[in-house]
Parts: structure tokens; sequence; C-alpha cells
């Protein structure tokens, strides 16, 4: 007897980054123009150096899954100064994109040779298959992980020979940044010696609330990156069932988050875009941060929406977007300099 294949429906769509079927299967394949697939294509890993950075992949915890894909410059020594290590976490609004896309790679390969840094970019799962809070504990996994290799419980020859664990950054895009702040929340709680977050940097934050703000209701900064469909979306899917987008990560200002004032947080670098769809979260974020007595620094990009630094293709073809991108790198590794 010949059974009838099972065919799956389409339940939902999120622009041209994401379906979901009614079986809670997912299909992340790139459905916008081909000519920006490529920004969403992995990166081969590269042990050898090409312009000037080599990358590895690493098992962090092979029970879970958790990997990790580490950038080191190229010229630095065995008996040469130890570097800071930025502990990356992508974006993506907790349900797209990886550590390996091309987005991340042509970023970071240009910071970590901008700041003689080592970085640390975590592969997190994806909502809707991984709801929140599960991005926040791959993230503190994988600083727990650095713990490790730090107190030579784990091995990392690249960190292990070049890493000044000292100065550990935590650093992210957009949803990532929503990261930077939870983890370092935790963090701040717990021993990790001899691990010391020496700072976080967040970029364009995907903060958000339950009522819409005046910025994210302005049409004309969406764009393929961030649009108003997506952050509801996604958030929808991410946040734990019967949240809505006051929850704490979402809206960490907000009163059922635990009070800023309360929390043990290294400096912050919180960099903004002018045009982005999420500004008014942003600012709001930086308002309570201050008025809690944090150390934080503001760096603004001007006529640039949200991490158009990722996005190479427009960024090339606009000398102020190119611009834009170099002094937000600039500012990144002055911040990393600084601390």
């Amino acid at each position: 007897m010949v059974h009838e294949e099972m065919k799956k429906n389409l339940v939902d769509q999120v622009s041209c980054w994401l379906k979901i079927f009614d079986d809670g299967s997912t299909d992340r394949t790139w459905m916008g123009p081909p000519e920006f697939e490529f920004v969403a294509k992995p990166v081969p890993a590269h042990e050898e150096f090409i312009d000037g950075v080599a990358t590895r992949d690493v098992a962090v915890d092979e029970v879970s899954g958790l990997s990790v894909r580490i950038y080191i410059p190229e010229g630095i020594s065995m008996d040469g100064p130890k570097l800071p290590v930025l502990l990356h976490f992508h974006g993506g609004g907790f349900c797209i994109s990886q550590a390996d896309w091309y987005m991340y790679y042509q970023v970071y390969t240009q910071l970590v040779r901008s700041a003689q840094a080592i970085c640390v970019s975590v592969r997190l799962r994806l909502a809707p298959e991984h709801r929140l809070p599960a991005a926040c504990d791959d993230g503190y996994s994988a600083l727990c992980w650095l713990r490790s290799v730090a107190q030579a419980k784990f091995s990392e020859p690249w960190l292990d020979a070049h890493a000044d664990f000292n100065r550990v950054f935590l650093i992210g895009d957009s949803s990532g940044g929503n990261l930077v702040h939870e983890v370092a929340a935790r963090a701040g709680s717990e021993k990790l010696d001899p691990v010391r977050l020496a700072g976080g940097v967040l970029l364009h934050p995907g903060f958000a609330k339950a009522e819409w703000t005046k910025s994210e209701l302005k049409k004309e900064n969406e764009s393929p990156f961030l649009s108003l469909e997506m952050v509801d979306k996604f958030l929808a899917l991410a946040l734990p069932i019967g949240s809505t987008k006051d929850h704490p990560i979402t809206y960490p200002m907000g009163p059922n988050a635990p009070p800023l004032d309360e929390l043990k947080l290294p400096p912050f670098l919180v960099a903004l875009a002018e045009l982005d769809l999420i500004l008014d979260p942003e600012l709001e974020y930086i308002e309570a941060l201050k008025k809690a007595g944090k150390d934080v620094e503001i760096f603004n990009s001007c006529g640039v929406g949200h991490c158009f630094h990722l996005n190479k293709v427009p960024v090339e073809m606009d000398p102020q977007n190119v611009a834009q991108r170099e002094l937000l790198i600039a500012a990144v590794t002055d911040f990393i300099k600084r601390h």
C-alpha cells in the first residue's frame, strides 16, 4: 500500500526570514532579494590567517550541542601581551541567524583586527523551537565555559595561549544586546574568578515594550533588517508563552524586571542609530541605567538604521554608511582599550 506523504501547512511567516509550519517545523531559507542572500550564508572556519584573522569552531558542551566560533588576529606571539576577549551574542530577534553568518564574520573580523582582541561568538539556540530564556542560558553557559578554560579545567589552545581573562567583554547586536544585559546581570551575582567582566557593548539592543513607541510607528525607519512586523512576530515566538513584550528580557527597565540599581553591572557602551525603529526603548534603557547610577556611555551613528553595520550591500554602496561603520568600529575599539 502506498501511503500518501503527509503535507505540512504554512501557519505563519516572518518577512523574508522565517516560515513556520503546522507540525512545528521551521524553514529559515532566505526568501528576499537574491543579491542580499550572501549576508545570511555561513562562512567556513579557517585556521589559516585570511586578511589578518583566523577562525575555528569549538564544541563547548557535547550534550547540549553548545558551540562557539573563535576569531584571533594575526601577528600575536606566545610571549606577547594577552588579548581581551569579546564574548559575542548574535542578533536575529532570538529566532534567526547564526554566529557563522557572513554578516557577523565581516564585522567581527574587522573588530578583532582593530581592537587586537579575541572574539568568541556563541551559537545560540533559536525560537520558536527553543523559547527564551534558552538563548540567555546559552550565553551564560558560554561565559561559564570561559571561566572553566581560565581555571584550566578545560583546554582551548588559542585561549590558553593568548586570552586575558581579566578583560572579558560581552558584546551583542540587536537581540544579542539584550543578552549582554541578561548575562551581565546573572554574572553580577556569581563568582567568575579568574574571569572578570570588564565591560559590555550593546549594539542597537532589541528592547521593546507592550505599547508601540513613536520610533516604532515611523514607517520610514523600517527595513529588511527590522520592521514592526518582525519585532512583534519574532518576540511573540521567542518569549515564554503567555508573556508580553513587557517581559524582563525585552524590557529590562520595566516594572516586571529586577530593579536596575540592585544589579551589579560592568561599564556599558550602548550604540544607537539615528534611524533605528526601536530607538525610543533604547533611549529609555540608557536613561534608566543613568538613573540607577550605572556606568554607561553612548555612541550615536547618524543617518543610519538598525544594525546597519551588518548589511554589507548598502554599507558599501553609500560612503556615509562606510564612514559610520568605521566610526562605530573605532568607538567599540576605544571602549575596549580603555577598559
